[in-house]
C-alpha cells in the first residue's frame, strides 16, 4: 500500500448524504470511496491539463495544421468510408 495523507474538504450536506448512503450500500467507508473520487478526478483533470499543454508547446514550435488542411484530411477520410460500405 502506498503512503497516504489526510485532507479536510467541505462538501454540501447533500453530498456527505449521499455519500453516507453509497458507503452504506457498498460496504464500503467514506473515507475509501472519497479517496477513490479525488484520485479518479485529478487523474483526469491532470490528464487534460497535460495535453493541453502539449498543444501549447506544439503552437509555440510550429507544429501546427491550419483548419482547412485538417478538414480536407477528414473530408477525404469520410469520403474514403462511403466508397467503402458502397
Amino acid at each position: 500500500m502506498s503512503a497516504t495523507t489526510t485532507m479536510t474538504i467541505r462538501v454540501p450536506i447533500e453530498t456527505k448524504e449521499r455519500l453516507d448512503r453509497l458507503s452504506q450500500n457498498t460496504r464500503r467507508s467514506r473515507s475509501f470511496l472519497a479517496a477513490e473520487a479525488v484520485t479518479r478526478y485529478v487523474e483526469t483533470e491532470a490528464d487534460i491539463v497535460d495535453g493541453i499543454m502539449r498543444g501549447i508547446e506544439d503552437m509555440k514550435a510550429g507544429r501546427t495544421v491550419s483548419h482547412e488542411d485538417a478538414m480536407a484530411e477528414l473530408q477525404g477520410i469520410v469520403d474514403e468510408a462511403r466508397r467503402a460500405k458502397q
